[in-house]
């Protein structure tokens, strides 16, 4: 995969002729190289999105001076736009509860570069994990969450995440429901994992549930945060069938290694698309 530098612009609007050609010509005169292209009109809301990778080294163009002269485009199109340097890296703030498989797979990833991002924090309403994130050079913030104390520690929270900059919020295994008003300030930038079980198997041990059930796929779904608990938009799925019986605690490991897969996919999807626009229910490119 190449490594050279490039610009991504994103964008949606009103769905109209014209966007392709307008956006295409813009980047063309400028001698832009445009190296990935995708781009999609959504019907149920009448809005165009596109995202486009440029090649920095062919335009003559800073970032800022590309901004200040596609605005007038932008404008006359009623664009929601924006365009970012890949040599700046996704801000990663992780948060954690109790269970490790999770984190441990992130921060190998990270640590072996194969995901290419920064991690200014993890936040855990525990302290298990701090000597094991320090290790690795990280900041650890010990939040805790009680009843009596669960709005200070939201508002704590996002406190961190505004103070580190963050890009996206991995719920790797956070036991803890976030307040809707911090899902409604980040549309798109929370990302969650659960077993693909929901809503047939809720609450504790839902995999000892399906076990006993003798279900027969087991996995996991990798979504996004909203208000609505475990009904946000779906990232990524994993799935694995079970043909033969097997012992619980081998079913259990199955669902570990289904969402590190899950968690991987999902990662690399949210990293590189630049938003997830709520009304369409789909993957797209452009922050609302």
């Amino acid at each position: 995969m190449s490594t050279a530098r490039r610009y991504i612009l994103s964008l949606s609007c009103p769905d109209r002729v014209g966007v392709v050609a307008a956006v295409s010509t813009f980047i063309a005169n400028h001698q832009g190289w445009i190296v990935e292209a995708q781009h999609h009109a959504d019907q149920t809301v009448q809005r165009f999105f596109m995202r486009q990778e440029i090649l920095a080294d062919s335009l003559p163009l800073a970032i800022e001076e590309f901004r200040r002269q596609f605005e007038p485009i932008a404008q006359s199109f009623q664009m929601d736009w924006k365009i970012t340097d890949s040599i700046q890296k996704k801000r990663v703030v992780i948060l954690v509860s109790k269970l490790e498989h999770c984190l441990y797979d992130l921060l190998a990833r990270w640590q072996s570069k194969e995901l290419d991002i920064e991690i200014p924090c993890v936040i855990s309403n525990h302290e298990n994990f701090r000597r094991f994130v320090e290790w690795h050079g990280i900041p650890f913030c010990h939040v805790p969450v009680t009843p009596q104390t669960k709005q200070s520690a939201y508002d704590k929270i996002q406190y961190l995440f505004e103070e580190a900059k963050g890009d996206v919020m991995v719920l790797a295994r956070y036991m803890q429901i976030l307040t809707p008003e911090i899902c409604d300030r980040y549309p798109g930038q929370i990302i969650n994992i659960h077993h693909s079980f929901l809503p047939s198997f809720v609450g504790a041990k839902p995999y000892h549930q399906a076990y006993d059930r003798g279900v027969k796929l087991i996995g996991a779904t990798c979504h996004y945060v909203t208000a609505e608990l475990d009904a946000g938009p779906i990232i990524d799925q994993d799935v694995n069938r079970l043909i033969t019986p097997i012992r619980l605690k081998i079913w259990c490991d199955m669902a570990k290694i289904s969402r590190k897969q899950c968690w991987q996919e999902a990662c690399a999807t949210t990293l590189k698309i630049a938003f997830y626009n709520m009304a369409t229910k789909q993957l797209c490119s452009a922050k609302k």
